[in-house]
């Protein structure tokens, strides 16, 4: 049976869904079997990310009980998506999503599910449905109070928050360190995606930012990312990855992380 992951952020604008497709691209590239289920059900952005403006069935449909979520499923080039209603906005209960998942996660190596940026029901329901939790976050002080909001509810539902995904990052002496982030937080950095144009250019192509341009910084951190979430080693093809001395701390956190669940 598949593994469930959250991505979560109670804060919007902070690359949280083009995460969730970089993500699940980078980890479908490893010949994983991915699915991607869009759970922000009160402004649903997947699909649009995905030129999938108004599908017929939705994730909307199966908690209505109107549909089986087999009917659902739209599959792409790389992976499948349950996308969510813009327009046609059925009454339903989220919390129902942990059930309705577990029917269909076996078929699948890696369920990534997209939360609502809001603390709400529907976040709640992300986080019940999921094995293990990463939170979106930008390095800054905004960013930081919601993402400390995100881990004390992940903390009170049992549900572990394994690491957070830095993303839009500058590297300029006005952000956040990774040292403030991690002892505030109290968890610890798995990927630092630096602020990169091609996610813009990407969203405009309706393509997932790791196949549009799979060797830029961003892609790169998200395929190593990627590969420790699945027990997998990348290895580097790009000359100065190589040569690198020096780990960075999202290095050994990932290194930490893939020991502890895939060695002991």
């Amino acid at each position: 049976m598949g593994k469930t992951i959250g991505i979560v952020s109670l804060k919007g604008g902070v690359g949280k869904t083009s995460s969730v497709i970089a993500l699940g691209d980078a980890i479908a590239n490893f010949g994983k079997k991915v699915l991607l289920v869009d759970a922000n059900f009160s402004a649903p952005n997947i699909g649009l990310h995905l030129n999938i403006i108004d599908p017929e069935v939705t994730i909307h449909h199966v908690l209505n009980r109107t549909a089986n979520i087999k009917e659902a499923i739209h599959k792409l080039d790389n992976f499948d998506i349950i996308p969510a209603s813009m327009f046609n906005k059925l009454q339903i209960n989220p919390l129902k999503l942990r059930d309705k998942i577990k029917n269909i996660k076996k078929k699948y190596d890696v369920v990534l599910i997209d939360s609502s940026p809001a603390l709400n029901e529907e976040t709640l329901a992300v986080m019940l449905a999921s094995d293990k939790l990463f939170v979106v976050t930008t390095p800054d002080y905004s960013s930081l109070s919601t993402t400390l909001k995100a881990v004390k509810l992940a903390k009170q539902r049992g549900v572990p928050i394994s690491g957070l995904i830095l993303n839009k990052v500058y590297n300029k002496d006005f952000e956040l360190s990774l040292d403030n982030i991690e002892e505030t937080a109290e968890v610890p950095v798995m990927a630092v995606i630096p602020y990169d144009v091609n996610m813009l250019k990407s969203l405009s192509n309706f393509t997932p930012s790791v196949t549009y341009r799979p060797n830029s910084e961003a892609s790169v951190e998200y395929k190593k990312l990627a590969a420790v979430l699945i027990g997998e080693k990348y290895y580097p093809k790009r000359f100065k990855d190589l040569f690198r001395i020096t780990p960075k701390r999202q290095e050994i956190n990932r290194e930490i992380f893939y020991k502890r669940v895939f060695r002991d």
